[in-house]
């Protein structure tokens, strides 16, 4: 059921990682439940391309992110390459879209070095440092997956690039450095673990909801009362109340501001 009439947006969600039987759905439904729309993050050019059908398909509810996730093998030159020409060719288009999944491999590199394993983080800084410059050259919101130490390292990429718009999604990290993202204006997205893990919490408590959005990274799963469930978006109602909650403001106001929030920034 809808909280207070309310209208809500999921700011990240693999829809391309649901089996292909589901998607429209779990998309219908999400609308039919108060979703106002999500945004839709791509792996590789592939899922770029899967993003950008669901886009046509439901234009103004579904945003495509365009872009290469961290966590798995770097593509080859010529692919990136092949990547990077298929978004500009969407830009000239007039499309719609973000740049995202981007960033840094933080979750490979630690199980690298729990493993005894070396790992060269420089290839996948140049990928992000090109992502960066792509997003600021065609003015789009850039979508961020960059934990701990590796937000600092995405800041200062994005410094470098004078990136403006930038969304880390699921943020983790220490104190300083979410102050650093917040001087910068930058948004950040809270997932359905804020109504079990104190990290998240505590970010929510002292970051400001006007630099906020909610989302649910599905299909990943999650614990607490979504336990055994199919992440859906509709789960970003319960972001939104805990986010109330934590905040200790009223669940309309926080999920109309959330609602403007993700709507400003995705334009």
């Amino acid at each position: 059921m809808k909280s207070g009439g309310q209208n809500y947006i999921d700011a990240h969600i693999h829809v391309d990682l649901y089996p292909s039987g589901e998607r429209d759905a779990m998309l219908k439904r999400a609308f039919d439940q108060g979703i106002t729309a999500v945004v839709a993050v791509s792996m590789h050019l592939e899922s770029c391309k899967i993003n950008r059908e669901l886009a046509m398909k439901y234009p103004g509810r579904l945003i495509p992110a365009y872009g290469f996730h961290p966590e798995q093998i770097l593509p080859s030159g010529s692919q990136l390459e092949e990547l990077m020409g298929w978004i500009r060719d969407r830009n000239k288009a007039g499309e719609t879209f973000a740049i995202g999944e981007v960033g840094l491999p933080y979750y490979t590199r630690l199980e690298a070095r729990e493993a005894g394993r070396p790992f060269d983080e420089g290839p996948y800084l140049q990928v992000l440092d090109q992502f960066a410059a792509l997003a600021a050259e065609l003015d789009r919101p850039l979508v961020l997956h960059a934990v701990y130490e590796d937000a600092d390292k995405a800041c200062d990429i994005l410094d470098k690039h004078q990136v403006r718009r930038a969304h880390f999604h699921w943020f983790k990290g220490s104190s300083a450095t979410l102050g650093r993202i917040r001087a910068a204006g930058f948004r950040i997205s809270v997932t359905p673990d804020v109504e079990y893990e104190e990290e998240i919490r505590q970010i929510v408590k002292d970051y400001p909801i006007e630099l906020m959005m909610t989302e649910t990274d599905g299909p990943w799963p999650f614990e607490g009362t979504f336990a055994g469930k199919c992440t859906r978006p509709e789960m970003v109602r319960e972001v939104a109340a805990e986010i109330a909650l934590i905040k200790g403001i009223q669940e309309d106001h926080a999920a109309s501001r959330l609602l403007d929030n993700a709507k400003e920034f995705y334009r």
